[in-house]
């Protein structure tokens, strides 16, 4: 399929090109990576001409921002790629949109940066690699706290999705993976730690407040779609105080998004398509994490209607980043 959009499509800043290396460890696989992440224009848009992607929507590489304990420098990191990511769309706007970097260890500073980057440099939307530390390595902040919720009022009135991307979980979350490293990221406790921290934001009655808000998840939803009936069937038998006023399946199709990023596989496609519908799905490719050519013969060989493949790979895109 000729003229797709990819939303799942990394790059990095000197200060971030290194900070892959926490989840891998063969040496050379690091400075393979480190090489693609720091390229827009140079293989990058020769791999997307042969796979029949249009334009590439460019976010910054995990955990990055997320992973800064210093919310000056979190901030200051997060404008500096936003510029240098603003500059390298203007030389080929037709190619390269941006999703921008947040400093979320700062409710405000983030819902600033994320007005600047879409009033001024047109970005369409924010990408944030999961929780974000600040202060110590063992911490977390996620973003149903309560301070959040002055930032999700921006989000909403700018009407501009949020994409939740993975990091793994803290250190001291990591005792269910002793004896077994290999679980911990990509493989497995990327999904889990995203997941739950998707699922917080359903249960906490954000998408109540605020109904419009959009979110975008990778991976075809990080495991949620395969079992969200079970999910929002036993919260409904016990909810436990659950705030939340209706059901996770509603807010699954009324205000999530899931992307083919990483995860080229017929299951959980239609595991999505069988609970959100081909509305809700988009293609990604998760470059340079994964295989631009093998996300692109995968999904141009998906035996599924042409209307579908044309709205998973192209026309859901058009619609929400008003393309």
């Amino acid at each position: 399929m000729e003229g797709k959009i990819a939303l799942e499509e990394h790059f990095a800043i000197i200060e971030t090109a290194d900070d892959h290396n926490v989840f891998m460890t063969n040496e050379a696989q690091r400075r393979f990576i480190r090489e693609k992440v720091l390229d827009l224009h140079g293989e990058r848009l020769e791999l997307m001409d042969q796979a029949g992607i249009e334009m590439d929507i460019i976010s910054l590489n995990a955990p990055a921002i997320q992973g800064i304990l210093d919310v000056k420098k979190a901030d200051d990191i997060a404008r500096t790629a936003n510029d240098v990511l603003a500059e390298e769309c203007a030389k080929r706007p037709d190619r390269f949109a941006g999703f921008a970097a947040l400093p979320m260890q700062d409710p405000d500073l983030a819902a600033k940066e994320l007005i600047r980057c879409v009033k001024e440099y047109g970005f369409k939307g924010a990408l944030v690699n999961g929780f974000s530390n600040i202060d110590v390595e063992d911490s977390s902040l996620y973003y149903d706290l309560p301070q959040y919720w002055d930032f999700w009022a921006e989000v909403e009135k700018l009407d501009v999705p949020f994409y939740l991307h993975p990091r793994g979980p803290l250190m001291s979350q990591l005792k269910s993976y002793e004896g077994h490293p290999w679980l911990v990221n990509p493989v497995w406790g990327f999904s889990v730690e995203t997941g739950t921290h998707a699922l917080r934001l359903m249960g906490s009655g954000l998408f109540d407040k605020y109904p419009k808000l959009n979110i975008i998840l990778g991976h075809f939803g990080e495991l949620i779609p395969a079992n969200i009936w079970r999910t929002a069937h036993r919260i409904k038998v016990n909810p436990m105080g659950c705030p939340a006023e209706k059901s996770f399946k509603h807010y699954l199709c009324n205000n999530f998004y899931v992307t083919t990023s990483g995860n080229f596989s017929l299951t959980p496609l239609v595991a999505a398509l069988m609970e959100m519908g081909s509305d809700r799905i988009m293609f990604a490719t998760d470059y340079p994490f994964e295989s631009i050519p093998e996300a692109a013969e995968w999904f141009d060989g998906l035996e599924i209607s042409e209307n579908e493949r044309l709205k998973i790979g192209r026309t859901n895109a058009i619609e929400l980043f008003k393309l």
